[in-house]
């Protein structure tokens, strides 16, 4: 006779298994917010990231040089590392210089050395602006590309391409130098899992890096109708000797002409290695060009911060303001989010809206007991609810969330921390946990709190079989006492009607909403609009996305 087996617990992995690659929501938001990543990168560096690049004319002096003025386009100016030095050294040249940064800029036409009847400084994302609206077609004798497309998306580059075509004259030439696959800063960001795609990461900061392969970009340049006159592939040796480390850097430097885009295979590629003889690298089939003054390559603070291993904190301090609280909540760094698998590393909007609430209606919790779902690290709700709530238990399946929450917990409640505020380990749909939770309040929960816990798919229905398991069993009593199930969230990957739909099916009716009222003549269809009756809220909602569900159990 066979044993009863016990069901195994239903588990639910609410974050994905990690693929070396950043989540399809933040490679969107990358590519989406790239001008205000570069834009805030600005503002934190101002001029003195990049170091002036006063190699240019050594490295490609003939291509400035000429009896006739030469217009120069540098797309991606940035601060005007390449301008400012070429303006110095050749005296007969004009320079359209854009960006997409405004403050980069502006930077440009605040130093000291602009000069408007030299320089045309302008805003523009070339691959989105057309470019002939600043400069006139065919006009450009050398295109300066430095350092800049490594920060497009891979499926725009073309686009970036075929604009600044429109622009050179018939013999034109691209001058480019950017980095190379193999580099030192590329294998520190793959083994940091900040891949966006083949050769494309993101950095801490929100900043974009492709590394180009030879086949790639020439295959790029070609496939857009320029002709590869030069291709060089650079190494040099970088060394920290505080670390002691010897840390190998590379980039491609290109000169591509305006052409029939069928030179692919014709150029020779070579290699320029700026290091000691004895550590040249074996390099098949490349011919090594002998290198006697050393060309500089852009060493950078932040590409010294990737190389030698030193970075900003991974964590960051918020002050968080809700009513007359006033909080300081300890957060993972905007600058490590993206590579985190777990999102309760961070604090929501929801969070502060729902936080803001129970200040200001401490009614909703008064002498009740509360748990919140996947509460994160913050906490806010919950150290809200305890000044009034009989019993708080706040919760999250993220053990690290958990961690960093019994921090802020310490960091803003007076010692000691009320007995009646307790943080526990819950797992969504997992019978140990649960059970665990029911052990500390057999009688069910008066309130259940989640805000944005409705993002995963996956994750809705063991969401509410827990709080089917945890919420009070209702008595018939009257509507302001009955359990209550408040979800406080931004529409995301999950729509609204399929939420709904699941709480139906796990005995949870819909009796308000907010922004919008139910149309509905039951009394509970004011209880969400009362909350904000004396406008006092208005200015605590950080988004107008933002909604909140409240439902009744059945």
């Amino acid at each position: 006779m066979e044993e009863n087996k016990q069901p195994s617990s239903q588990k639910i992995q609410i974050y994905p298994t990690s693929t070396g690659e950043i989540s399809p929501f933040w490679r969107d938001k990358y590519e989406k917010d790239a001008k205000k990543y570069w834009d805030i990168f600005y503002k934190r560096h101002q001029d003195k990231f990049f170091k002036d690049r006063h190699y240019l004319d050594k490295e490609w002096g003939q291509y400035f040089s000429g009896i006739d003025e030469k217009v120069i386009l540098e797309v991606g100016c940035g601060a005007g590392n390449t301008i400012f030095p070429l303006l110095a050294t050749i005296p007969n040249i004009f320079v359209h210089a854009c960006d997409f940064s405004p403050r980069a800029v502006n930077l440009v036409k605040s130093h000291k050395d602009f000069d408007d009847a030299r320089v045309n400084a302008f805003v523009c994302d070339p691959t989105v602006d057309d470019l002939i609206q600043h400069i006139s077609p065919s006009s450009v004798d050398v295109v300066t590309m430095i350092f800049v497309l490594s920060a497009v998306s891979p499926e725009k580059m073309p686009l970036m391409l075929q604009n600044i075509r429109k622009v050179l004259k018939k013999d034109g030439c691209v001058l480019f130098r950017d980095y190379a696959t193999g580099d030192l800063a590329q294998e520190r960001l793959t083994s940091k899992e900040q891949k966006i795609s083949d050769n494309f990461y993101v950095r801490g900061d929100g900043t974009r890096a492709f590394y180009f392969s030879d086949e790639f970009l020439i295959n790029l340049f070609n496939g857009n109708g320029f002709d590869a006159e030069e291709h060089i592939l650079c190494f040099k040796q970088v060394e920290n000797r505080s670390r002691e480390l010897v840390m190998n850097r590379r980039w491609v430097q290109a000169v591509f002409r305006v052409g029939s885009g069928i030179s692919a295979g014709k150029t020779e590629s070579k290699v320029k290695y700026l290091g000691k003889d004895n550590d040249i690298p074996e390099i098949p089939k490349i011919i090594l060009e002998d290198s006697a003054n050393e060309t500089e390559v852009d060493i950078s603070e932040g590409m010294a911060l990737e190389m030698f291993g030193i970075s900003s904190p991974k964590e960051e301090i918020l002050d968080v303001i809700s009513k007359d609280y006033s909080f300081k909540i300890k957060v993972l760094s905007k600058e490590y989010q993206h590579t985190c698998k777990s999102t309760g590393l961070m604090l929501w909007e929801s969070a502060r809206l729902m936080a803001s609430v129970l200040a200001a209606n401490q009614t909703i919790v008064s002498g009740r007991s509360v748990l919140e779902l996947g509460c994160g690290c913050a906490g806010i709700c919950s150290m809200v609810a305890v000044r009034s709530a009989n019993l708080v238990v706040t919760t999250d399946g993220d053990t690290k969330a958990l961690d960093l929450l019994n921090q802020n917990l310490a960091l803003n409640l007076q010692p000691p921390i009320p007995a009646r505020l307790i943080t526990k380990k819950l797992e969504w749909g997992n019978t140990d946990d649960v059970e665990s939770i029911k052990r500390l309040n057999d009688r069910g929960f008066d309130v259940i709190i989640g805000t944005d816990v409705s993002y995963i798919a996956e994750a809705i229905a063991p969401l509410f079989s827990t709080a089917k398991e945890l919420i009070r069993p209702s008595r018939g009593d009257e509507e302001d006492s009955t359990p209550a199930l408040i979800l406080c969230h931004v529409i995301r990957r999950v729509d609204e009607p399929s939420i709904l739909s699941t709480a139906s099916e796990f005995g949870f009716r819909l009796v308000d909403r907010w922004p919008n009222a139910l149309t509905s003549t039951s009394t509970s269809q004011n209880i969400i609009q009362s909350w904000f009756s004396d406008g006092s809220l208005e200015t605590c909602i950080p988004t107008t996305a933002l909604n909140i569900l409240y439902f009744h159990k059945l």
